[in-house]
């Protein structure tokens, strides 16, 4: 394989290209006057720390206007936002440094949301998470379902149709019922302060060796279910375990580092909708640091098979609540299956291998590949966020 040098990454390609008039709001590690996380907005290509008046991101989120509260708040200048990007990525890094956007917010995640992913995780499925066993089938699954699902609309009789035809011909899947029946597949994807954010290590289940990942647009969503944002993100996926049972959906999802988003959220405003989030296209780049490899592709949201405030609505109503608001991955179209280690051995991770998720409104979400279980372990959970705070209020009480 050709050896491909590493692109060149700058802070400017990993910011929104509308910088100037970008709503952005996220989570900052600062190391003093108190040692934890604070809360913080770009104004004039600057960091504002803002944690003086505001606690948590989500309660900024729960504003009925946060970007016009944000805006008018005074807080600390921590310098350029490029500066912030340039020690996220450094190695070791360098206070202050980004976290993921979030806080208190549960952390969900739709699947099976575009065609091309429904055909890959059915083939998943049959293959029993044994990538060699991939190629020949997704030519027979695609023979059978054919090419024309992301025509259907979830639910419809259409859909209810082809659900007959394929049970008739023994094909059909569970990822079938979630990918063009009346329900979406919702699922929790992270806990409340453990995904990692920009320049990150993302982190593989060492059991894992069919893995990828995806990347996706997520939505901030508030306790009263409104949709205040979005971020990028990679729900990283262990293709092989998933595969052997969607019952080991946890494990092949839920793992220590495996959930990153930022770098920021950008808030809703007149130039930044929900609209702009179904017109988006989000570009993949995988570059690998032991082999060369690399792979660069595109997913387009318009081809989402369930709109985005449809997602919303089935995740949060009087069926259930957020009183923290929650974080929505909209799913990807993403499987990659380029072969990387030998024909038909399709796509996997190496450990080392770069990620950047990216589209102009919102920026690039870049992070390294690492193992969950050499990674550094998820310690800063609710209670140290609880001390954190108390501990910052005695420390402002006494003017330190």
């Amino acid at each position: 394989m050709t050896q491909i040098m590493m692109q060149s990454i700058s802070a400017e390609d990993c910011l929104p290209h509308d910088l100037d008039r970008a709503l952005l709001v996220g989570r900052v590690w600062r190391d003093a006057p108190v040692a934890g996380p604070a809360i913080v907005v770009v104004r004039g290509g600057r960091v504002v720390d803002i944690s003086s008046s505001v606690a948590t991101l989500a309660d900024l989120l729960d504003q009925s206007h946060p970007g016009r509260v944000a805006a008018q708040l005074e807080g600390e200048d921590l310098g350029p936002v490029e500066q912030l990007l340039e020690n996220s990525l450094a190695e070791p890094k360098v206070a202050p440094w980004l976290l993921a956007p979030c806080d208190l917010q549960a952390v969900k995640a739709c699947g099976v949301t575009f065609a091309v992913s429904l055909l890959e995780r059915v083939i998943e499925e049959q293959a029993g998470g044994d990538p060699h066993r991939a190629s020949e089938l997704r030519t027979d699954i695609q023979a059978v379902i054919g090419s024309d699902l992301a025509q259907i609309q979830p639910g419809s009789q259409a859909a209810m149709a082809l659900k007959k035809a394929l049970q008739s011909r023994g094909v059909w899947s569970q990822y079938m019922e979630v990918g063009i029946g009346p329900d979406a597949e919702v699922f929790t994807k992270a806990q409340p302060l453990s995904s990692v954010g920009f320049g990150d290590r993302v982190g593989l289940h060492p059991a894992s060796r069919w893995n990828n990942p995806e990347p996706e647009i997520v939505l901030a969503v508030n306790a009263q279910g409104a949709i205040q944002g979005a971020a990028l993100g990679n729900d990283v996926n262990l293709r092989d375990i998933e595969g052997r049972s969607a019952l080991l959906l946890g494990k092949a999802k839920d793992n220590n580092a495996s959930c990153a988003i930022g770098p920021f959220v950008r808030l809703f405003d007149e130039y930044f909708t929900l609209d702009t989030v179904r017109q988006a296209s989000v570009v993949l780049r995988i570059e690998g640091e032991d082999d060369g490899f690399l792979l660069e592709d595109a997913s387009h949201m318009r081809e989402i098979s369930r709109d985005p405030l449809q997602l919303v609505e089935q995740t949060i109503g009087t069926h259930h609540q957020y009183p923290d608001g929650f974080m929505l991955f909209l799913g990807t179209m993403f499987s990659p299956v380029q072969d990387r280690d030998g024909p038909g051995q399709g796509f996997t991770h190496h450990l080392g291998d770069r990620v950047t998720i990216a589209t102009p409104s919102l920026g690039a979400l870049v992070n390294r590949v690492g193992r969950s279980d050499q990674l550094p372990p998820w310690t800063f959970g609710l209670r140290s966020l609880y001390a954190h705070l108390t501990q910052r209020t005695t420390s402002t009480y006494k003017g330190e």
